[in-house]
């Protein structure tokens, strides 16, 4: 039987709660596109994103460590892949829509600069007196403008209800009819869910990469209040192992991950039930009264900041991380000063654009989509002062 949309329509209604945003809810794009007979709105802005040239170059962005460092560590493409994953797990359970929570997840780390959180810091502090610098709100840029897809529009015209997804508080969005929406309706579940599946995924990946790179110890660890759910939720096997093999690192990151989501479910579904939480305006209506819906319970909570504190103690501030960021950071404060002075290195595709934006916000958007490696080959290149990594 050859299935047609509007046999799939009906069949993803038959089977999302009705707080879910469906396919006929996914919001008009901004440039009217007809309807694809058998791909919907949310699966057509997923291939959209996986083709797109920012999410392609995700693999050599850093996650913690640079690509240099190692072939197994997470990089921002590996990372986000993980976020989809979990996502949609979450997302299946509670009867939301998987496609847009997979479709918010992959896109959620586009407008991520090279060298992580340290090359963020360093464009937020060159761009701080121009419009600034954050990557949230970067990717939504990136979607919206930057991507170069398509002959007819900017952009990759994404349905507003991904828009939506992508966005988040706090990011400094330009005042837009979309903001207003985003103001009034609030986040769906969706993505309530990816944002919270972004931190589930992180310190689980970061704790395992952590302990197998040797930076994090397991003894200290074992300190956390977290650690006695972990260890009995490890196999017999894994209990008896040597203390620093990769298998217990592997296997504390997999025990993590499902100590996580399993309390996010449960904690989830009985606020949605307590709340009353049965459409999109009830969603809405909890947003405004600053109701929590997507959340761990009160004592899982407590454990997991406990974990989140002591990964940014004892892996981000490592010396051996921290020198990495420096290195990063250098790389982007020398790029950009050397791009104020020499625009003609920039490509011409950003160029172009400078009358529209300004020569500091397209050096900004040119260094923001590069890649560890690539900013680094440009540094030789452009014959900067360059140093080993």
């Amino acid at each position: 039987m050859k299935k047609g949309r509007n046999e799939l329509l009906a069949e993803e209604e038959k089977i999302l709660a009705p707080y879910a945003v469906s396919s006929r809810n996914s919001g008009s794009r901004a440039y009217e596109e007809p309807e694809h007979p058998y791909r919907l709105p949310f699966q057509r802005d997923k291939d959209r994103i996986i083709h797109s040239h920012a999410f392609k170059r995700l693999e050599y962005k850093t996650q913690v460590f640079v690509y240099s460092e190692g072939d197994h560590f997470r990089n921002r493409l590996t990372h986000t892949l993980e976020v989809a994953g979990i996502s949609k797990t979450i997302s299946k359970v509670l009867g939301l829509n998987e496609d847009l929570s997979e479709t918010i997840a992959l896109a959620h780390d586009l407008g991520h600069s090279p060298f992580g959180h340290a090359g963020q810091e360093a464009l937020a502090e060159l761009m701080k007196d121009k419009g600034g610098f954050e990557h949230n709100k970067q990717s939504l840029r990136v979607v919206q403008k930057l991507e170069r897809r398509y002959p007819d529009f900017p952009g990759l015209n994404l349905c507003e209800e991904t828009l939506l997804g992508i966005m988040k508080h706090g990011g400094g969005y330009e005042t837009t009819q979309l903001l207003e929406v985003r103001r009034t309706l609030g986040p769906s579940l969706e993505a309530l869910v990816v944002d919270v599946s972004d931190e589930i995924t992180y310190s689980a990946h970061d704790t395992e990469d952590g302990l197998e790179s040797g930076l994090l110890k397991l003894e200290d660890v074992k300190q956390l209040s977290i650690w006695k759910r972990i260890e009995s939720s490890l196999p017999n096997s894994e209990k008896k192992s040597d203390l620093h093999s990769h298998s217990i690192s592997r296997s504390i990151g997999r025990v993590l991950l499902n100590l996580m989501v399993s309390d996010l479910v449960d904690t989830t579904h009985q606020t949605l039930s307590k709340h009353k939480i049965e459409s999109r305006e009830s969603i809405a209506k909890a947003y405004q009264n600053k109701i929590k819906l997507v959340h761990f319970s009160e004592e899982f909570q407590k454990e997991f900041t406990e974990l989140k504190q002591y990964l940014f103690q004892n892996l981000y501030r490592h010396p051996e991380v921290s020198r990495m960021s420096e290195r990063g950071k250098e790389t982007i404060y020398l790029l950009f000063k050397h791009f104020e002075t020499h625009p003609e290195s920039i490509p011409e595709s950003y160029r172009k654009r400078e009358g529209e934006d300004g020569r500091m916000r397209i050096i900004c958007d040119y260094i923001a989509g590069m890649t560890d490696r690539y900013a680094i080959e440009k540094l030789k290149r452009e014959g900067i002062l360059w140093f080993p990594y």
